[in-house]
């Protein structure tokens, strides 16, 4: 049973703009993450991480990924050239491991197909969709062309196409700009606080989505709405059928 629960209702007549996270969001990547990781832990000397610890480190981009893993609790110290190298190497590991085990969500591309679709009022504005994400662009747009998500999205900006990451709003302003779309226009959809954090920042609604990487933290950082799978985007967004709080 698919459960959504409303914080704050959206404005669904007037949404103008969706922006969604990728890692944990519309794709699960967890495992070629993971493995990426692990691979540059033994080609640096260290031992492999449970996968479960590595994905608790996904969400602030590569960098921050790959200075987690290798400077985690109990580990020695280590210089800014040694994690240079071992960042560069995991980009390498991972351009070329990427679509091993990555796939989109289960009703992800069935969602977005039904959010371009979606019957508006006459009166109500066109909406654009768009991907705001701290993974980097390159491998993140390269992901999304193969598993078709790219057709649906306005644009797909990464952790390393403007000079900050998520939760800073700059990414977020500049996808609203393109979209010709407010703030309150605007709605954020993601997996952690990371996402919450961002539309916050920009005055933004947020939907968090509790099959991803990173549920857990959106405990601290409640969203307007929660959902528990990419079916429930359309319900929650779609001006025919406004979402409510099933009874248990």
């Amino acid at each position: 049973m698919h459960m959504v629960h409303v914080l704050r209702p959206l404005p669904i007549e007037s949404i103008r703009l969706l922006v969604f996270d990728l890692d944990g969001t519309l794709i699960d990547s967890a495992q070629d993450l993971c493995n990426s990781v692990n691979a540059t832990l033994t080609h640096f000397g260290q031992d492999a991480l449970p996968d479960e610890t590595i994905a608790g480190f996904i969400g602030n981009g590569a960098l921050m990924l790959v200075r987690r893993a290798l400077t985690g609790e109990g580990k020695i110290p280590i210089s800014e050239a040694s994690l240079a190298a071992a960042y560069n190497y995991f980009l390498d590991y991972y351009r070329e491991h990427k679509l091993d085990y990555t796939y989109a969500y289960e009703g992800v591309l069935e969602a977005l197909a039904a959010l371009r679709t979606v019957h508006e009022s006459p009166s109500a504005p066109p909406r654009a969709m768009a991907i705001l994400t701290n993974k980097p662009v390159r491998p993140a747009r390269a992901i999304c062309e193969a598993l078709g998500l790219a057709p649906y999205f306005l644009n797909i900006y990464g952790g390393n196409s403007f000079a900050t990451k998520k939760p800073d709003p700059e990414g977020l302003f500049a996808l609203m700009q393109e979209a010709g779309a407010r703030p309150d226009e605007t709605v954020m959809i993601g997996d952690s606080q990371v996402d919450v954090e961002t539309a916050r920042n920009a005055g933004a609604w947020s939907i968090g989505c509790t099959f991803g990487l990173s549920p857990d933290s959106l405990n601290s950082v409640p969203p307007d709405v929660l959902v528990d799978s990419p079916a429930d985007w359309t319900e929650v967004l779609s001006p025919a059928k406004p979402a409510s709080n099933p009874s248990a």
